[in-house]
């Protein structure tokens, strides 16, 4: 795997046109904004099956929402064969960043960190009231949380994320 730039990711696509680009978000998160040419395969529906129309030798693009999920996909399509893996780095950000045009769409879907951020606050501060005013053994669900959001941050993964990725609102 090899993590490029917004500016690299555009001089190697000018100079060979046809490439494969994979953006690694999730349905709702692409229905929002992507990028022209970039075909959702999202990372918690990556299998031999969903990459089965793409060459494994060929250079093959992937984009996110910040790179994190893009390196994950690039591991995973490693283990499947694929040889030439570039990462673009900031991922949809980046891009946002630079300048560059974004073909955006009507979803109301908030993106999935966000939903993260928002379903964490719920339970943090669910087990904090609970505890106060039902029973004090209500505080472990904000302890449990916390130690959640803790291992995400060590593991840079995110097991709240992955379970929200497959609600129903979040698959289009």
């Amino acid at each position: 795997m090899k993590k490029i730039s917004v500016e690299q990711f555009e001089n190697e696509v000018k100079a060979s046109p046809g490439a494969q680009c994979l953006d690694v978000r999730e349905p709702a998160e692409y229905a929002q904004a992507r990028l022209e040419n970039f075909t959702l395969c999202s990372l918690s529906g990556l299998s031999e099956k969903s990459v089965a129309a793409f060459e494994k030798p060929k250079t093959t693009y992937l984009l996110c929402r910040s790179g994190n999920r893009a390196c994950q996909a690039a591991d995973r399509l490693e283990k499947m064969g694929f040889s030439d893996l570039r990462v673009i780095e900031g991922g949809l950000g980046a891009w946002e960043s630079a300048g560059k045009s974004v073909i955006k769409g009507t979803s109301k879907v908030w993106s999935l960190e966000r939903q993260v951020r928002f379903a964490a606050g719920l339970l943090v501060l669910s087990g904090a009231v609970l505890s106060m005013t039902v029973h004090p053994n209500w505080v472990f669900l904000s302890a449990f949380v916390a130690a959640g959001l803790m291992f995400s941050a060590v593991t840079d993964t995110c097991g709240m994320g992955m379970v929200l990725a497959r609600m129903p609102w979040n698959q289009r």
